[in-house]
């Protein structure tokens, strides 16, 4: 609806609007002049915004420590693994596996051993810097896994051991793991002297790596301690990450 003041009413020259539209005395005043030496009032921001507050940045659970320029480190990254990365990668491993098997499959020393020969054959999950979860391995150049597997690496080999998958114990139970092995498997296909991977696991696992395209080929010649293993495999030619996007 159109105010009454401005039906009919002739503005003067040069005056405001604000002074014909009538209301409080205070809006009814003219503006100063152009060239006036007072200058007009200047509108001031509420300190209250009325934008929602921005959220936190997520902070990493209790025993990932923080690194000291925390605002420089991707929130999220995968690399390859190097020797400097040895103990973290041991200490998530160990709280892993000695709890359940009361073994490791890599001591520090051997991931070392592993990291400084092929780093290639690694794959790491860091979350602000941290490592989270990875995957070593290492080339095998027989048909099946066996006892020296554990600790070789055979440069000319075409056959890629994964000699372990571990997860942080704060970022399980989140699907890391099966992100993570995709990735991997990713990865190697990338690399053409690669033909296969190979793992020994548990036989409650195999159903799990099945998921990702291998197929169990028998007992595993290799035994830690009294613990028996099933071996195995996955043909790297013609996987189904190479004919679709996984979505990890």
């Amino acid at each position: 609806m159109e105010p009454q003041s401005m039906k009919g009413e002739k503005r003067p020259f040069g005056e405001p609007w604000l002074k014909v539209l009538g209301g409080p005395p205070w809006l009814r005043r003219p503006l100063p002049k152009v060239g006036s030496p007072r200058e007009a009032p200047v509108a001031r921001m509420s300190t209250q915004s009325t934008h929602p507050p921005k959220p936190e940045a997520p902070r990493l659970p209790p025993g990932i420590p923080s690194g000291q320029r925390r605002h420089t480190l991707p929130a999220s990254e995968f690399r390859c693994l190097t020797p400097e990365d040895a103990v973290s990668a041991f200490e998530i491993e160990r709280e892993a596996f000695i709890s359940v098997l009361g073994v490791c499959p890599l001591y520090l020393d051997e991931i070392r051993h592993f990291l400084t020969l092929c780093p290639e054959l690694s794959l790491g999950w860091f979350e602000e810097g941290c490592l989270v979860a990875f995957i070593i391995g290492s080339l095998w150049d027989k048909e099946r896994l066996m006892q020296e597997s554990l600790t070789m690496h055979k440069p000319g080999g075409h056959i890629a051991h994964l000699h372990v998958l571990a997860v942080h114990c704060a970022f399980r139970q989140q699907g890391r793991g099966p992100i993570l092995l995709w990735r991997y498997l990713h990865h190697l296909g990338s690399q053409p002297a690669v033909h296969r991977a190979v793992l020994m696991c548990e036989d409650a696992l195999v159903p799990f790596y099945e998921r990702f395209g291998f197929h169990a080929v028998g007992p595993c010649a290799i035994t830690v301690s009294s613990l028996t293993f099933t071996e195995l495999h996955c043909s790297l030619q013609g996987h189904p990450f190479l004919r679709r996007n996984s979505g990890c």
